[in-house]
């Protein structure tokens, strides 16, 4: 009789260490790093997470894991949001970020932004929402006047930055929070005295580095290119940016603008409309803003790329000598145009 009680109690005992085991050792089957379980607001938590469980070859003993989330109610406190399960996590530590609702913030890093379907391809990769309900949202300028701007200044609310939200934060707070992240921008470093400066609001700084962006990848030459498009606003003259024609296109790629292009009918068409367009063309980098609001003094108001591809650009303050510069490039890019297209094949 001893004996069987003493093997009752070592099988007791063995058991228990193996419920240890299962419930507080490493428990994932991944290689990599981290994976991300998501819960939607519907169906439940439970249903959702144990799907991603069961097909996603995540941990070892999901049975185990449904029981123990299930007696220490985690599946009664789980909210919607991504959840992190780091390798060699254990059941009772993934069941414990449930319980107390734990979320793996989202990374938002926003670079070039051009138009709002851009915007809404992000949303939809990093969050909740997806790009449709997403650029209806970006889309509908009653949607935006909340933020005090249309499809037209939307992206006036983006500074290109890193921002961590969590994964199902909505569309409306998502904007909430680049509004309120760009509105310290404004007013560090004396940005918003500087625009009034230069007589222009903080929209129409960041519209002129919109196209100070697309000019050109050299800092050096940001504050000249500004000042050649500020001078031309104090003379009334038009921008006549090919940036803001590729824009109206909807072209990004093109190699070069073509006179009939210049006729297209459109409020970014700024060989047709003098001033500023009516929004930025996308996203400048904060270099390219602060660039604009230190720009030099300077009289230029014309300048073009020199024709050895470096990069950078000729800058003058008279019309003859800025059309000798600009035939030199021209004459290059022909150049290069024909013998790309020797190369491919394309001329014979």
């Amino acid at each position: 009789m001893k004996k069987i009680i003493t093997a009752c109690a070592l099988l007791v005992l063995i058991t228990g260490i193996a419920a240890v085991w299962i419930v507080f050792a490493p428990a994932t089957k991944f290689n990599a790093s981290v994976r991300y379980v998501y819960v939607r607001d519907s169906p439940s938590a439970q249903e959702q997470i144990m799907h991603q469980l069961d097909t996603g070859n995540i941990i070892r003993n999901a049975f185990i894991f449904n029981l123990i989330a299930r007696n220490s109610k985690a599946w009664q406190h789980a909210k919607p949001g991504r959840f992190e399960i780091k390798k060699g996590e254990s059941i009772y530590s993934f069941v414990h970020t449930l319980r107390n609702n734990h979320q793996s913030a989202v990374k938002l890093t926003i670079k070039k932004l051009r138009v709002a379907e851009d915007f809404a391809g992000v949303i939809d990769k990093d969050f909740s929402t997806d790009s449709i309900q997403a650029l209806n949202f970006l889309s509908n300028n009653d949607s935006l006047h909340f933020y005090d701007v249309d499809i037209n200044t939307l992206m006036t609310l983006i500074i290109p930055n890193t921002y961590f939200l969590n994964w199902n934060t909505s569309l409306k707070n998502i904007l909430l929070r680049l509004q309120n992240e760009q509105e310290k921008f404004w007013q560090q470093d004396d940005r918003l005295q500087k625009a009034a400066s230069l007589n222009l609001t903080s929209e129409q700084v960041y519209t002129l580095a919109s196209i100070v962006e697309e000019e050109t990848n050299k800092n050096a030459e940001k504050g000249n290119i500004a000042s050649v498009y500020y001078n031309r606003l104090q003379h009334s003259m038009p921008l006549a940016a090919d940036p803001t024609i590729k824009y109206a296109l909807k072209n990004f790629a093109a190699k070069r603008i073509y006179y009939n292009n210049l006729k297209i009918a459109s409020l970014y068409n700024t060989y047709i409309n003098k001033g500023l367009p009516p929004g930025p063309i996308c996203t400048p980098q904060v270099s390219t803003i602060d660039a604009v609001l230190n720009m030099p003094k300077t009289n230029y108001l014309f300048f073009v790329a020199k024709s050895d591809f470096s990069g950078y650009h000729q800058f003058t303050d008279n019309f003859t000598e800025h059309e000798k510069y600009a035939k030199l490039y021209q004459q290059a890019l022909n150049n290069w145009l024909r013998k790309d297209s020797l190369t491919k094949g394309l001329i014979h």
